[in-house]
């Protein structure tokens, strides 16, 4: 199924009505998009209840391995939490806002505070498959804005990106990665449209305008969050050397076993973190 444009797509509010009508919702201290390969945190949820994307106006079933397609309401750390098991994608057909479509449908839950991970490929030369990335800053090079078009109301029509990915909630996740002892860096995602992977002339292209991973994710969902006024957090899972950076062929069943090795050190920090929330 191919979602439609934002002009098209449902109200947040509707399909949140509709998610509080098959599930009990607690009031949520934060919401959870788990991306390639790092689902398994769904698994941690406690009293988890959930519904299939398949269920809800606005959302697509997920084609790509290693995205379960299922909105998820529980608990971590004793707290209430809303996630999305898995994502869809720009290269899936889907317009930019409706792959952030979920977003929305989360903040309507009653989410303020957001959490996003992804699979990215390493730019930055210390970066190696495994590592965790907290992200700082981000490049949106798909070239695909996801509030192009009629204003959706209660949307900033010009959100400030001076700072998307909020300082305390970096400070937050550092912090909480400490308690977990996992090791983590920080750094800048750039999100590419997909679904082929770079050439070693554009990784090269990329890592001179600053980028430390890439990833074909995240972007526009963290500029959506930022027009409905939430907080926002983000951390990769490094799963490969970008093209260029070494001679092994980059597949996304790779990016599927180093995220699957690496899941329960972001399972922890994404635990710790709801606890300090």
């Amino acid at each position: 199924m191919t979602t439609p444009p934002s002009s098209d797509l449902p109200s947040a509010q509707d399909v949140a009505r509709q998610v509080r009508e098959a599930l009990t919702v607690d009031s949520p201290v934060a919401g959870l998009v788990l991306g390639s390969g790092l689902g398994g945190l769904a698994n941690r949820i406690e009293g988890a209840r959930s519904i299939p994307y398949s269920d809800l106006p606005g959302f697509a079933t997920p084609t790509v391995p290693g995205h379960q397609g299922r909105l998820i309401a529980g608990t971590l750390a004793g707290r209430p939490v809303i996630a999305l098991a898995g994502r869809f994608h720009v290269y899936e057909g889907h317009s930019a806002a409706a792959a952030a479509f979920p977003v929305r449908v989360l903040h309507a839950l009653g989410a303020h505070t957001l959490l996003l991970s992804n699979a990215a490929g390493g730019i930055r030369r210390s970066l190696q498959p495994g590592d965790l990335m907290i992200i700082r800053d981000h490049m949106n090079l798909t070239w695909q804005n996801p509030l192009t078009g009629p204003v959706v109301p209660g949307d900033e029509r010009f959100p400030d990106m001076s700072e998307p990915w909020d300082p305390e909630l970096r400070r937050l996740l550092a912090e909480s990665a400490a308690a977990a002892g996992v090791p983590v860096t920080e750094g800048v995602y750039v999100g590419l449209s997909g679904p082929s992977y770079e050439t070693p002339a554009e990784v090269r292209m990329l890592e001179r305008i600053g980028a430390d991973a890439v990833g074909m994710s995240t972007v526009h969902e963290v500029i959506v969050a930022r027009a409905i006024g939430m907080r926002v957090a983000g951390m990769s899972c490094i799963t490969n050397l970008a093209a260029g950076l070494t001679e092994d062929v980059i597949s996304h069943a790779e990016v599927l076993e180093v995220t699957s090795a690496a899941g329960e050190k972001f399972e922890n920090i994404a635990i710790e973190f709801v606890r300090r929330i």
